[in-house]
């Protein structure tokens, strides 16, 4: 049996205070810190270890994934990628949530955050981090499926590989990120996946699978206190 944990960041600072961020870099709040160190806690406690680790290029998540290692006491590999990143939220990014809904009405910015195929303004913005990536790959906005059509391929090329080879992975990330990589995982059709883009994914909570040798969930559950 294989054992998968996925693990979104602790709250960030603009999480706290209810703005978009997308691929906007965001700190994490002192909440945020406890968060991932008791995640790093109960991880070690349960008697988990990995031999890699995965995570975005946004530093909500390498900040957690860090702080959950060294709570554990592990010195791991660690590969960051843009494909991890969260959903890309265009113009919205750095907006305020509530005041978007005053704005656009709450119908439309809840299409904009939690349907599967609808995307929210397209903003250019230019960001250092990305300019190795290839020309018209690095998205102005993104749906739900367009942030799984970049973040599957990484899956099943990059991290499927170690899992098969008996590597125990741990991938932090976010909740888009998060959920189209259950989508895949547990093979939810594109209707209900909308339905689960409308639940939270937990903070700073280890979410672990455990697969067959063809990578089918046998279970799945949250770790917590």
């Amino acid at each position: 049996m294989n054992k998968l944990v996925i693990i979104r960041h602790g709250e960030s600072i603009w999480n706290k205070e209810n703005i978009f961020t997308g691929w906007i870099d965001a700190p994490l709040s002192e909440k945020g810190i406890e968060q991932a160190k008791k995640a790093g806690r109960a991880l070690k406690e349960k008697g988990f270890s990995f031999d890699i680790a995965f995570t975005s290029l946004l530093e909500r998540a390498y900040k957690t994934l860090d702080l959950v290692l060294k709570e554990m006491n592990l010195s791991i590999p660690v590969e960051k990628s843009w494909r991890l990143n969260e959903r890309h939220y265009g113009a919205l990014q750095g907006e305020n949530k509530d005041e978007m809904r005053k704005k656009f009405g709450i119908e439309q910015v809840e299409a904009w955050r939690r349907s599967y195929n609808v995307r929210p303004p397209a903003k250019e913005e230019k960001d250092f981090r990305y300019e190795e990536v290839k020309e018209g790959e690095v998205p102005l906005t993104e749906s739900l499926k367009d942030a799984e059509k970049r973040i599957l391929p990484y899956w099943q090329e990059s991290i499927v590989p170690l899992i098969k080879e008996g590597k125990k992975v741990i991938i932090l990330a976010h909740g888009n990120s998060i959920r189209a990589l259950i989508k895949n995982i547990e093979g939810i059709s594109e209707e209900e996946i909308a339905k689960i883009a409308k639940i939270e994914i937990p903070l700073a909570t280890p979410l672990v699978y455990e697969l067959d040798d063809n990578l089918k969930p046998i279970n799945k559950y949250y770790l917590k206190d």
